[in-house]
């Protein structure tokens, strides 16, 4: 996947506040999402913000050679 695939992110959009100041509608929503679809919106938001692709990035493989007697 090409990193161009990725939502951009529209800074505008949205604003951070505090769950005391958050909107009840906002927490009945999250509240009533399971604990599996919390976590796929939360790596969601890292991916694009980080711009990280879970497909194209892997373990660099390191190879040793040795002489056996």
């Amino acid at each position: 996947m090409d990193e161009n695939n990725f939502p951009r992110l529209d800074k505008t959009v949205f604003s951070v506040v505090s769950l005391e100041e958050a909107d009840n509608d906002e927490m009945e929503f999250w509240l009533s999402k399971t604990p599996y679809e919390r976590l796929d919106a939360l790596e969601t938001l890292r991916q694009v913000f980080y711009g990280y692709n879970p497909t194209t990035t892997r373990l660099q493989r390191v190879f040793e050679i040795t002489e056996r007697k």
